[in-house]
């Protein structure tokens, strides 16, 4: 590498040492190098000086450089290019010849404007924007498909090893709240396509006249049987009650299971009546044993439930946790006794929670705000006596007039607000304790929301009418304590009970009033607490006292009203009353006679 850059150093010495004798040679001959470059056809300058040109040109090869010619020519054209140019520069302009200017006289022409043709016509084409790719973008992208293609397949061929959790973390992951909530919610959805045994059903084959006839004749027959062995088993059935904005929910409340301490007194299920299932849709549960449950009305995901300490508890399924979100405290401004009685009434934008105790409290809550009471009102008959509440129903569309049975037999009219709040009236009542009472709530042509039900211990079902004190009709077609009633929500004149011998009565007034129409008994016996109609009148669900819930669809024929129904019902009244004028008649021939018939039939409700 030295020896290299010392040949170079030499060079260039050399280099240097001819253009010095260059240029002495030239001002010797006074001939400068720019003059010296035009000279083209060969000068005596250059011929002199041809070998030492020669061998500046081989340095110049040497070091890569251009040659000395073609450097001198290249500065001999651009002084001959700025010696042109001043020349020009330096030459006057050439002078302009003078213009003659005249006027000249002109006809005008005119021309007729261009006619512009339009038309009307339409095309519709696909416009497009995006210019065609070049032809090495399109093959860029080809390639870079491909790349990726061939990487997902070697990602699909590299199968991920599967990493071993330990027990400790295995445990920690399925007792964590997400796991229990996202199992739970897939256990559901997985029961519930399993139990859809239904899905090759043919609707294109023909069926036997004679089955769907019977089929369809049958005034009660068993759909469906709700029965939990973890949270049904040894509990009774206290409550029950249907979702109107999802119809096939069932909710049913339960008391404590004797034989099992260590578990909750008070459980609530939801049924499905839409799936096959045999679990409940959802569990919740209580310290205390539930008397009472209702779907919150006008609140889709709350469920309400009266306890046996006297707490109103609510829930929430949209929560995880299976105990109420809400309760109210055990103080003596609320309930401290059971309550049997919990409805929600009023519209979407003014609604209340009332609650009913055997304490003879009556108390309106906000689902809002549990933590106390917005009223408080005590039920006493008399200024010592509480009424002992065991049942309580409010008259169809009126938040404010309402009726209870009591322990000791008798029977309340009262209202919450007014002149007269509290106790209003008494009725004759039974000889029992009332346990169940409702308003007939069936609008149609003809008012009967005056009347209503209520079932006794005395074995007896009495026909009221808010209208009298005295009672209108009393069914006595029952050999045990009559546990439930409740009146169709579709037919004015039919309505359920249930008795402590197992057996569910429908009775259909306008067919008979001395028996039911249809009657049926459970296989086991057991004796039925509760019995709920559902929305469509269609299906009624008895509850028994060892758990179970059993669903029977009605019959058409019975459940459904004819058009003459309400006349038929009210023509029904008017022979009650008239039966009953003539035994009063019997008994006391000295009374005057005071006929109640026409106060039977109202105008219909607006």
């Amino acid at each position: 590498m030295a020896d290299r850059k010392a040949e170079l150093e030499n060079k260039r010495k050399r280099l240097e040492e001819m253009r010095r004798i260059k240029e002495e040679r030239n001002k010797k001959t006074g001939v400068s190098p720019s003059r010296a470059a035009k000279k083209v056809d060969g000068s005596s300058a250059f011929s002199d000086s041809g070998s030492s040109t020669n061998e500046i040109d081989s340095i110049f090869k040497e070091l890569d450089l251009p040659s000395s010619s073609s450097i001198e020519l290249t500065q001999a054209r651009l002084e001959t290019c700025s010696i042109d140019s001043g020349s020009q520069q330096s030459s006057p302009p050439p002078a302009r010849k003078s213009v003659v200017l005249s006027i000249s006289h002109r006809e005008p022409i005119s021309f007729a404007p261009k006619e512009l043709v339009r038309y009307t016509k339409e095309t519709q084409t696909v416009v497009t924007k995006e210019e065609s790719p070049e032809p090495e973008v399109v093959k860029v992208e080809v390639v870079k498909k491909e790349v990726l293609q061939e990487e997902k397949e070697k990602k699909k061929e590299e199968v991920p090893k599967m990493v071993e959790l330990s027990e400790e973390v295995k445990s920690q992951i399925m007792n964590s709240q997400d796991f229990l909530h996202f199992f739970d919610h897939a256990a559901r959805i997985i029961e519930k396509a399993i139990s859809e045994d239904d899905y090759v059903f043919d609707y294109g084959a023909v069926k036997d006249e004679g089955e769907s006839e019977s089929v369809a004749s049958k005034k009660l027959a068993l759909n469906r049987q709700f029965f939990d062995e973890r949270w049904s088993k040894h509990r009774c059935v206290t409550c029950m009650d249907w979702s109107q904005l999802h119809p096939e929910l069932l909710v049913a409340s339960y008391n404590q299971n004797e034989l099992s301490p260590q578990d909750p007194d008070g459980v609530a299920l939801i049924w499905n009546m839409k799936y096959h299932k045999q679990t409940p849709e959802y569990i919740f549960h209580n310290q205390s044993a539930i008397m009472s449950v209702c779907f919150a009305q006008f609140h889709p995901n709350l469920l309400v439930g009266g306890s046996y300490s006297g707490q109103i508890v609510l829930w929430d399924n949209r929560s995880r946790k299976r105990a109420p979100v809400q309760k109210t405290p055990l103080s003596a401004a609320a309930h401290t006794h059971p309550v049997y009685c919990v409805e929600v009434v009023g519209t979407l934008n003014a609604h209340n929670l009332i609650t009913f105790s055997t304490d003879g409290k009556m108390c309106s809550w906000s689902l809002d705000m549990l933590s106390q009471p917005q009223e408080v009102m005590d039920l006493q008959h008399t200024h010592t006596k509480p009424v002992s509440v065991t049942s309580a129903s409010f008259q169809p569309g009126d938040v404010n007039n309402f009726v209870v049975g009591s322990e000791d037999g008798s029977i309340y009219s009262a209202q919450r607000h007014g002149s007269k709040a509290g106790i209003v009236e008494q009725f004759d009542g039974h000889h029992g304790p009332v346990t169940s009472i409702d308003y007939n709530a069936v609008p149609g042509p003809i008012d009967f929301s005056h009347l209503f039900l209520t079932s006794s211990f005395d074995w007896t079902i009495r026909l009221w009418s808010n209208k009298s004190t005295k009672v209108l009709y009393s069914f006595e077609d029952n050999g045990d304590y009559v546990l439930d009633t409740q009146w169709s929500p579709i037919n004015p004149a039919l309505f359920a009970a249930v008795d402590g011998m197992g057996r569910l009565d429908l009775w259909n007034l306008n067919n008979d009033t001395e028996v039911p129409t249809s009657s049926i008994t459970i296989a086991s016996n057991s004796a039925i607490n509760r019995v709920k109609w559902s929305g469509s009148g269609l299906q009624l669900a008895a509850g028994d006292d060892e758990g179970h819930i059993y669903v029977y669809d009605v019959g058409e024929q019975l459940a459904v009203p004819r058009s003459d129904e309400w006349a038929r019902f009210a023509n029904t009244l008017q022979d009650i009353q008239a039966n009953n004028q003539a035994i009063t008649d019997i008994d006391r021939p000295l009374s005057p006679t005071n006929n109640l018939a026409a106060n039977l039939i109202s105008p219909p409700r607006m």
